[in-house]
């Protein structure tokens, strides 16, 4: 899931958490982040009053080249001839200044969508910013 709460409601403060670095985010460190920031958005909110979207995603697949211990091992192991290795995760690639999340709001709002980004910051392996921003919307 990478778009929660109010999905229909327009909002005027956007609140974002922002990669300090270039780093490998595992799709576990993630999923803690996500569930982390919705809860206390939805405990503190409720369910309409914000729009919570992930914006990356771990297409990365990381892969290990086992290597054999114990008696005979040195019989059947290659080392790194022909070595491709099992699939043991899966990452998302960031780069340095870009959004991993963002809460969309109001501006009473700000104060409980900081909290909710500190709480997944905490989760994640990089440091992170955060970062508010207005938005400006078009009028009808």
């Amino acid at each position: 899931m990478y778009d929660m709460g109010n999905k229909t409601g327009s909002f005027t403060t956007e609140v974002s958490l922002v990669t300090a670095e270039r780093k490998q985010l595992r799709h576990n460190a993630l999923e803690a982040a996500r569930v982390a920031t919705n809860k206390y958005l939805t405990k503190q909110l409720g369910k309409l009053a914000y729009r919570l979207k992930i914006r990356v995603w771990p297409h990365h697949i990381m892969r290990e080249n086992p290597i054999a211990s114990g008696a005979g091992a040195d019989r059947f192991q290659t080392g790194m001839k022909k070595s491709f290795g099992k699939p043991i995760g899966r990452t998302a690639r960031v780069k340095a200044n870009q959004k991993i999340m963002t809460v969309y709001t109001d501006e009473l709002n700000i104060v409980a969508a900081k909290e909710a980004l500190y709480r997944a910051k905490m989760k994640l392996p990089n440091r992170c910013l955060i970062l508010v921003e207005k938005v400006v919307t078009p009028h009808a």
